[in-house]
Parts: structure tokens; sequence; C-alpha cells
């Protein structure tokens, strides 16, 4: 019989977390310098060259892939021959370690995990509890398989409970458009096939754990239904042109993954989820011989890309911005931002609106007039740092906010991450305003164009307060220009129509 301590599997999640928090998986890595290389789309490629110059400098930083550091998920195959040697339940030892890593001071880790989930929603501070699934397997070792699953991928999980006769290549070919960019690809979709609802929803999350082997797949060739499947969508998925951070372009997806379960007869239940460009996860083995031993990646395996964020830019100055200036950018524009920005995401809205409908004044510093808004909940600095890795969010959270805000307060301009929906478009349109896109996947290259931080108002909201950045030649992309004009929709029309395999009426 193995005796697991508790120390050891505590130390154990603790590390592996950390480890995740910096470290691409090496598939990950070569699959989209793969992706990089063969993209022809001027905008993805330069998304793509983002995402992996950014993961290197976290690498050797070891400091945060993403400035949303995540939600963790554990799955736990536990050998019926282990004992452990604890006073604390399994759950208590995951968020223990939780704890730590999210705590650790030389690489703090964003903490965004908030309870009740409905109502005052207030942040628990170290990231705890963890979401944990665990299965009694025959054996003497724990396999452990964590990952850290940002919030802007998890929703836009979908699922439905097709017809047994329905096509679940259409089903996918159609949801994934409505998932707009906000999951940041690209990465994997997750798909759950059969089980119940719930057990579908499982399958699909598991499935993000495998590694990437598609073009390893398609090189030998299907050996059954399910490998076919995952050819024929990863193809399909691709051809429509969303592209990296639904810009438009030739890789949407690096795999797409698949776990199977019988299911009633009278259903076909399908889940899919997919991961985002900052893929954490990790898994280890241990069998009572002490915490788990994490091979370090070799620095090799990331390719050797150059970018410069002054190519064929437009440098913009926020302290002297006006509604004629932004009326002259055009979509797709890039641009580097220098200035003063105020940061502010959900909660801040919120309770900017609910001022404004009271009536009430806005607090000392949040002046809107003539100013731009980032989305953006950073990870806190350490060391040296003026702030922690700081990409955007996604901006589709702020749209029915985005009328007031625009019309009541004077702002001029908005920065976030992926699309913005109809109602955010026509308001941008209405007002002469403008919505840019930072890349999400590269949280820690945008920090370092953070030049000074202070705290304007909110300070209760924690990493959702209001802050002034001051910031030099941040890159941004002009996603919507003053006269509504979205590259999100422009961009994978064009490619889709390029690439030619996917009917425009499919999706």
């Amino acid at each position: 019989m193995t005796t697991i301590h508790e120390s050891d599997f505590i130390q154990s999640i603790a590390d592996a977390l950390q480890f995740i928090s910096y470290y691409h998986p090496r598939d990950y890595i070569q699959a989209l310098a793969a992706a990089y290389e063969a993209e022809e789309s001027p905008a993805a490629r330069d998304a793509m060259a983002q995402i992996l110059v950014n993961s290197r400098m976290c690498a050797e930083g070891h400091r945060p892939i993403c400035q949303d550091t995540g939600m963790v998920v554990v799955f736990l195959k536990i050998g019926m021959d282990v004992r452990w040697e604890t006073t604390r339940s399994i759950q208590a030892m995951v968020d223990e370690g939780v704890r730590r890593a999210y705590g650790n001071p030389d690489n703090v880790l964003r903490a965004s995990m908030v309870s009740p989930p409905i109502g005052a929603r207030k942040n628990t501070g170290d990231n705890t509890p963890a979401v944990v699934h665990m299965e009694l397997v025959p054996g003497h070792e724990v396999e452990v398989r964590l990952a850290a699953k940002g919030g802007g991928s998890e929703n836009k999980t979908k699922f439905a409970i097709l017809n047994p006769s329905d096509s679940l290549v259409d089903w996918v070919l159609k949801t994934v458009p409505q998932m707009g960019a906000g999951w940041c690809p690209p990465g994997m979709l997750g798909i759950g096939i059969g089980g119940s609802s719930e057990k579908a929803m499982l399958l699909a999350k598991e499935s993000l754990l495998g590694h990437i082997d598609i073009h390893e797949l398609k090189a030998r060739g299907p050996s059954d239904p399910i490998e076919e499947l995952r050819l024929e969508l990863f193809e399909k998925v691709n051809a429509l042109g969303i592209g990296a951070q639904g810009l438009g372009g030739l890789t949407t997806v690096l795999d797409v993954k698949i776990l199977t379960y019988p299911t009633h007869a009278a259903s076909l239940p399908v889940a899919m989820i997919p991961n985002c460009a900052a893929t954490r996860h990790l898994e280890f083995t241990l069998d009572g011989s002490g915490p788990a031993v994490l091979t370090l990646p070799n620095l090799d395996d990331w390719p050797a890309i150059v970018w410069e964020a002054g190519a064929g830019a437009r440098r913009v100055n926020l302290d002297q911005m006006t509604r004629e200036e932004i009326a002259t950018w055009k979509p797709g524009e890039r641009l580097l931002l220098s200035g003063k920005l105020l940061t502010g995401r959900d909660a801040a809205h919120k309770r900017i609106t609910d001022l404004l409908n009271r009536g009430e004044a806005l607090p000392a510093g949040v002046d809107l007039t003539n100013r731009f808004i980032y989305y953006v909940g950073p990870v806190d600095p350490v060391r040296d740092e003026i702030v922690g890795p700081a990409g955007p969010t996604t901006a589709t959270r702020m749209d029915k906010f985005t009328e007031q805000m625009l019309s009541q307060t004077g702002l001029i301009g908005m920065v976030g991450k992926a699309e913005r929906g109809p109602l955010a478009i026509e308001a941008i349109k209405r007002h002469g305003a403008v919505y840019l896109m930072a890349v999400g996947g590269a949280a820690y290259l945008v920090a370092k164009a953070i030049k000074s931080s202070r705290l304007v108002a909110f300070g209760d909201l924690g990493m959702e307060a209001i802050r002034e950045f001051e910031v030099e030649d941040m890159p941004v992309t002009v996603a919507v220009d003053s006269q509504g004009e979205s590259v999100h929709q422009t961009g994978p029309a064009e490619w889709r129509s390029r690439i030619g395999l996917i009917p425009v009426e499919v999706v």
C-alpha cells in the first residue's frame, strides 16, 4: 500500500500551478509556431507573433502568460490501494496548493474566484476553491491532471442535445462562429459526445488536457470514426476563416479533441469547450516517494521570432485625443498608444452606470472626457514591476454599458479583446467613438508598455478597480472604427471566401 503525504500532494499542486502559469506546453508552442509560419493573413500573423514572443518572455521571466491566471480545474485518479497521511479532505489539500501557488511572492498570480456566484460576488482573495473531479481506480498511485482555465474561453462553452440523426459537424460549424473571438484563438476545441448533459460537459473539459497531435494523425491517417471526425472538424473549422484573435486567417484551431461515452438511444448530448491561447495544463503521478518532479522545458523549443511594435504602426498621443483624430483611423490599422489610459471592466462599469442612473457624480479622478478606457484586470506586480501582466479582457461583456458610457461620460475610445456586438457597434457609430483591440495571450508583452500605474477609484474591487496607466507604445489594432466597420466581421468573411471550403450560408 502506498502512502501519499499531505505535504507532498499540496506542494505538487502548488509547484504545478506555478509551472503552468509561465510555461506553455511544448506541443502548443510547436503547433502555434507551425501555424505562424503558414499564416498568410498579416493581421493574424502579427497576433501570433505577439503570442509567441510573449510566451518566451514569460518562460524566461517566470511571469504569467495571461493576466487571467485561471480557475483551477483538477482531475484526480486515485488508486484504491493508496493511503493518505492527512487530516484534510482532498478538496482542502487541493485548495491549500492553490492558495500557496497564487500567493507565491516571486510570481503572484491573479485571484479571480468570487463567492457567492450571485449577489455580492466577493473575491475569495486566493483563487480558491478549485474545481475537483475524482475517480477511484485500481492501483497504488495518484494521477493528477490539472489546468488553469481562463474565463474568456470558459464563457464560450456550448452545449446541445441533438437528435441522434442530426449532423454533429453542422452543429459545430454553426456554433463556432457564434462563440466570437473572446476565447482568444488559436487554441483547441474540446468536444464531449454522449453520456448525459453533465457527462458530456466533463468529457469536453477533460479532452482539453490531451496533447496536440492532429498533424501526426493527419500524416498517419485515421484509424476509427472519432479520428475521422477530428480531422474533418479540424479542416472545416479552420476553413471558417476566423483566424487568430478573430481577425481572419488560415488557423483558428490547433487541434480538435473528442471524448465519448455511451448515451441514451433517444439522445445525442454534445458539449464544446475551447481552450485559449493561454493554454495551461500539466499532468504528473505521485507514488509516495515525494512531491512531483517537473521537467523544465528547453528554451530552444520557442521559435526565434523578432517582433517590432513600431513596424508599420501609427503613433498616437492619448493625452491630446480628439474625435476628429480618431475619425481618421482605419479598420485594421495598427496603432501605438502613449499617454494616460484609464482601466475598468465589468464591476467598475456597473458602479459607474449605477452612479449615473442615480444622478450622482463619478469618483474624483474618473473624468472620461475625450479619454480611452482599457478593459483589464492586471496581475499584481512583483519586484521592480510597475504592474504585472495586463492583457485585455473580453470586450463584449461591456457591450450593455457602452451606449450609456459614450453618451453620458464623454468617453471616446475603448480597448479590449475580441469583437463587439451589434448594440455596441451601433453606439460606437452613433457617437463617433472607436474600439481598439489588444492581443489576448500577450499580457506580459503589453505590461512592458505600462510605465506607471495609480489607483483611481473602487479599490475594494481588487483587480477590477479603476486605475490610470501611463503607457508608451502600447500595441493595438483598430477593431471598430468611428463609422462602425468591424474587422471581426470583415476579416473572417474575407478569409472564409479565400479558403472557399465552407459556403457562406452555412455560418
